[in-house]
């Protein structure tokens, strides 16, 4: 047996790829659980022990992770603990949104040891401008960190769009009207560390099952609320990323039949109605001259928004509510089509607009949803107090660092066992 990977999709995998697997798996619960022993491993990933020890071996020798004494067990030896090695090395993730770029430092507990931001005015979209963005934070990070450049092991990056991880292009980002940009061959001109490309969608997705909502939940949906929308997809314990890394687009399915234009060109999408950009014109729509609209600025918008619901405000109170119906009902659809035990609100919307915004929604998808689909499904926002798609990232950056470290091994082992089986010169 062997432990969920990542990716969680039926595609063929090497052995290698499932030790890659099954040793972050491992060293998830680890940092998850620190400390725990070798046995409460193997219980937990559904590993023989046997397997559980030799990864462990292999982590310990990476110093990715560290011994730290024994606990007693019921009549038998003590068992050996182990705990993450929070200084054995950093992450970093960076978060690319429509309005900004933040980037923060972990350590291998994922413990946030640095942030660092990048406002991106309108129109401040073309690649080049991005990747200087990006650039310019994850060094402020490293420096504000005093880390070393050999103990960074890698950079993830969370881009909005259609996202080949394998190639590290951006295959098309809507917002910026981007089509196959070489977005990681780019970054690597101006960043030294490794880099992991992907989608916030995925990124949030599993920053909530590694520490927030999802984390032991079998079947989780984070409903990503900003600039852009999306559901990222924790299906079966493990992240569902469709046949071509897609997976999740829900912002653009049809929410509205003929309704409005939505910047990937077509009508009536969900994003059209419940992103920032949705939401401005839903204020615009109900108060052409009100003084909550902000119509340069996203940010200062929802703001005005939060401020005037906490207010008891009548046009933010009618604009958060007709935006919940909207939400509500795109939630309803991936309720009763998903049946899933939890539904994360997150992203930046989200965390902004909170409990009221929560209770509106809550309300919607009731009257929306089957009911026996709705009462096994909890609606909360994501708990996480970083920013998710940094946290994700980061994890992204955590994945390939293992993966290359088996690649090497894998290396070193078929370079040993050539010597073995040379005949004599």
């Amino acid at each position: 047996m062997t432990a969920k990977a990542l990716g969680g999709n039926p595609v063929k995998r090497t052995s290698r790829d499932i030790r890659t697997a099954n040793r972050y798996e491992v060293l998830r619960q680890i940092i998850a659980q620190s400390p725990t022993s070798r046995q409460e491993l193997a219980a937990a990933t559904g590993l023989s022990l046997a397997t559980v020890a030799t990864l462990v071996g292999e982590l310990l020798d990476l110093r990715m992770i560290t011994e730290v004494g024994f606990e007693d067990s019921a009549g038998g030896r003590p068992r050996g603990l182990v705990a993450v090695n929070a200084s054995g090395g950093a992450l970093i993730g960076v978060d690319i949104a429509e309005t900004y770029v933040h980037v923060e430092l972990f350590d291998l507990a994922l413990n946030v040891l640095a942030r660092a931001d990048e406002d991106m005015r309108p129109g401040e979209s073309r690649p080049e401008q991005v990747v200087g963005h990006v650039a310019a934070a994850v060094g402020s990070v490293v420096a504000q960190a005093g880390v070393e450049a050999a103990r960074v092991l890698g950079v993830g990056v969370s881009v909005p769009g259609q996202v080949d991880r394998k190639t590290g292009v951006s295959e098309y980002a809507p917002n910026w009207d981007w089509h196959d940009v070489p977005l990681l061959d780019l970054l690597s001109e101006v960043i030294a560390y490794p880099l992991y490309l992907d989608n916030p969608l995925r990124a949030g997705a599993v920053a909530e099952m590694w520490f927030g909502a999802a984390r032991g939940r079998g079947d989780t949906v984070v409903v990503n609320l900003g600039t852009g929308v999306g559901a990222g997809l924790a299906l079966g314990g493990g992240l569902y990323r469709g046949v071509s890394n897609s997976a999740g687009e829900w912002g653009h399915t049809t929410l509205v039949l003929d309704g409005r234009l939505c910047r990937c060109g077509n009508h009536g999408c969900v994003e059209a109605y419940v992103g920032a950009p949705g939401i401005m014109l839903n204020l615009r729509e109900l108060s052409p001259q009100s003084p909550l609209l902000h119509p340069e600025d996203q940010t200062a918008t929802i703001d005005a928004l939060a401020h005037g619901v906490a207010a008891n405000d009548p046009v933010a109170l009618k604009v958060v509510r007709e935006t919940a119906r909207y939400i509500g009902a795109g939630i309803a659809n991936l309720v009763n089509l998903l049946n899933p035990e939890v539904v994360v609100l997150s992203s930046w919307v989200a965390r902004k607009l909170g409990d009221p915004l929560l209770h509106e929604v809550r309300e919607a998808v009731q009257r929306h949803a089957l009911r026996r689909p709705f009462a096994a499904t909890e609606i909360v926002l994501s708990p996480i107090p970083t920013d998710p798609a940094c946290l994700g990232a980061a994890t992204f950056a955590l994945e390939g660092a293992l993966q290359s470290v088996g690649q090497r091994t894998g290396k070193n082992r078929t370079t040993q066992a050539r010597s073995r089986t040379a005949p004599p010169s």
